[in-house]
C-alpha cells in the first residue's frame, strides 16, 4: 500500500493521488502539487490514506507545500487571466472559422502552460491557432478536445430523475456506460429515456448493472422453453429483481412462475 492525498484543480472535479511526503493533510486544505503540465494549486478533497499501487494510473507525484497566502492570491490572478485569454481565443476562433466551441481556458500555477478545452463534432486543425496564441501569451499552449458528458459535468442541471445531475455533484470519474446496460435491467430502449441530456447514455445506468447481472443468473432466459408445475412453456417476460417470470403454456395460458416461492 501507498500513502496518498487526493486533490481536485477545481469544484467537482476530477481527483488525482499525490504522494503527501512529510505533511498531515486534512480535506479542504489547498496546496501546490508537481504534474506532468507543471505546478498547480488544489484544494484536499482525500485526506491521508493508503490505497493499492494498482488505483494509481501513472506516477505519484508530489504535493510541494501547503498553500499560502500569496500562493493563493496569485492563483486568483492567473484566474481571472485565463478568463481574459478565453475571451480571446473564443474571438479568434470565430474570426477563423474553425468548427470548434472553446468552453474554458485553464492556466497552471506556474504558467508553465495555458490550456484550452473545447467540443467539436469533427477533426479540426487548429496548428495557426496555436502557433498565434502562444505568441500571444508567451507560454505553452495547449488545445484538448473534451466530450459533452464532460461539458454537462460542468454545466449541470437536472436529470430525468428530478435530482441535480450526478455528473456534477459526485461523479469525479466518468465511466464508460454501454447499450448492454439498459438491455440487461430490460429498460426501454427510448433514447428520451436513457439518454441525458448530454445527449449520451444516463450514467446511473452503471449503477445497478452489477445487481441485475446477479440476479438474472438464476433466471431463464425470455424465448426459452421451460417446465413448470403446470406444464412446458415459453418464457415471454422477467421481472429481474423480484425474481420471477411469466410462462406462456398451450391450452393453459400465461402463468407467473417466482424463484422465491418454488414454483
Amino acid at each position: 500500500m501507498i500513502e496518498a492525498v487526493g486533490v481536485s484543480f477545481k469544484n467537482g472535479g476530477k481527483v488525482y493521488y499525490f504522494s503527501p511526503g512529510n505533511y498531515k493533510l486534512k480535506e479542504g486544505i489547498t496546496v501546490i502539487v508537481e504534474t506532468g503540465q507543471g505546478m498547480q494549486f488544489g484544494k484536499v478533497i482525500e485526506a491521508n490514506k493508503n490505497i493499492s499501487p494498482n488505483a494509481l494510473k501513472g506516477e505519484l507525484r508530489q504535493v510541494i507545500r501547503i498553500a499560502t497566502k500569496n500562493d493563493y492570491k496569485k492563483h486568483l490572478k492567473n484566474l481571472e487571466e485565463a478568463k481574459e485569454a478565453l475571451i480571446k481565443c473564443k474571438s479568434m476562433v470565430e474570426k477563423s472559422n474553425l468548427n470548434i466551441q472553446i468552453i474554458d481556458a485553464v492556466y497552471t500555477f506556474d504558467k508553465s502552460q495555458l490550456t484550452f478545452r473545447f467540443i467539436s463534432d469533427n477533426r479540426v486543425d487548429f496548428r495557426d491557432l496555436v502557433k498565434e496564441l502562444a505568441s500571444i501569451y508567451r507560454t505553452r499552449i495547449e488545445l484538448r478536445q473534451v466530450g459533452v458528458r464532460d461539458r454537462a459535468k460542468e454545466m449541470g442541471g437536472y436529470g430525468l430523475c428530478g435530482q441535480k445531475l450526478c455528473c456534477s455533484r459526485f461523479l469525479n470519474d466518468l465511466d464508460t456506460v454501454s447499450i448492454n446496460m439498459a438491455k440487461n435491467q430490460n429498460i426501454s430502449l427510448n433514447p428520451t429515456k436513457i439518454n441525458g441530456i448530454c445527449g449520451r447514455l444516463l450514467c446511473c445506468l452503471k449503477y445497478e448493472d452489477e445487481t441485475y447481472s446477479c440476479c438474472k443468473k438464476n433466471l431463464p432466459k425470455i424465448g426459452s422453453t421451460v417446465k413448470t408445475e403446470s406444464g412446458e412453456g415459453k418464457v415471454i417476460s422477467l421481472n429481474i429483481l423480484k425474481q420471477k417470470y411469466k410462462v406462456d403454456i398451450p391450452e393453459v395460458g400465461i402463468i407467473e412462475v417466482s424463484l422465491n416461492e418454488g414454483n
